[in-house]
């Protein structure tokens, strides 16, 4: 019956990578783009409550963490280096007008970045109970 799920999974069509991403990326679920893909800030729905695929299967664990610290951190940090003036000014201005855009980015880019992962993912058919197949774990 597994094995038979397995094929049956391998046969259907599969949403082109960036449609799925922009799905994610809105919010959506990458199979139908109709359903909510989040339920709180960044919990996953167990499934989508349109078309009812199972949403929590992919782990999307600590990759949208990063991906955000690596946009974010462009964005914020790279005018710092560029613009020699920034540090010329009295540090109890330029950390507030450091931090602040920083944090609101970083709040404002996980969700996002998290729903392109998790398309991402669908795309590639990455799922979590394949976490075995894709870890060195298994030689010890």
């Amino acid at each position: 019956m597994l094995a038979m799920l397995r094929t049956a999974d391998l046969q259907s069509p599969a949403i082109p990578l960036l449609r799925a991403m922009w799905r994610g990326v809105r919010g959506r679920c990458p199979n139908c783009g109709q359903g909510a893909l989040f339920y709180r800030y960044l919990k996953v729905s167990p499934t989508c409550p349109h078309c009812g695929h199972d949403l929590d299967q992919y782990p999307s664990d600590d990759g949208p963490a990063y991906f955000t610290i690596l946009l974010v951190g462009h964005v914020v940090i790279l005018p710092l280096l560029l613009f020699n003036f920034i540090w010329k000014a009295p540090a109890a201005v330029v950390v507030p007008v450091v931090l602040i855009p920083l944090a609101v980015l970083t709040l404002l880019a996980l969700p996002r970045v998290k729903g392109a992962v998790i398309g991402v993912l669908y795309t590639l058919r990455v799922k979590r109970q394949d976490a075995a197949l894709h870890t060195t774990d298994r030689l010890e």
